[in-house]
């Protein structure tokens, strides 16, 4: 299948941090590009980086429990991704894509590569945005459509 041509941006939201990822604009590379403290600000510091980059959309990892529900942190996720489409507007679309085991996934590829414990914390929270962001365009290769699910503005938070 094919993948759509264009720069993505991906975001693992935290309580402390947003890591974000940043792929090239054939899909082909998926890298930790910055960290952004959350907070009163983060809207707006997204918001620069995404018109920065000029992606032709953000995924936004949805914390689902192994079994596939969503609990509390989803919603808020699914609350501060709703506020994110609203600022940027329907220009950038925001999608919500699983992101179950990604920070495991994360920390694993950080020991084996050398880091220790104390080094992964500055960086988890990026690596964890690219593995939500391989996963998303694994999935557009897989289906030929866009991954996950698009969020509106006009939607109600949850």
């Amino acid at each position: 299948m094919t993948l759509r041509t264009g720069v993505r941006l991906a975001l693992d939201w935290g309580d402390a941090r947003i890591g974000v990822a940043k792929c090239d604009a054939s899909g082909t590379l998926a890298f930790p590009y910055a960290t952004v403290r959350a907070g009163t600000a983060e809207l707006d510091e997204l918001a620069a980086l995404v018109s920065e980059e000029g992606p032709i959309e953000v995924v936004v990892g949805l914390p689902r429990s192994l079994a596939g529900g969503e609990g509390p942190a989803a919603a808020k996720v699914r609350s501060k991704a709703v506020a994110l489409a609203a600022v940027l507007g329907p220009s950038v679309p925001v999608r919500l894509v699983d992101e179950r085991l990604t920070t495991v996934t994360a920390s694993r590829r950080l020991s084996e590569s050398g880091k220790r414990l104390k080094q992964q914390r500055s960086l988890i929270d990026a690596a964890a945005a690219v593995a939500i962001l391989e996963h998303a365009l694994d999935v557009e290769r897989a289906r030929g459509a866009a991954p996950g699910e698009l969020v509106s503005a006009a939607d109600p938070a949850e």
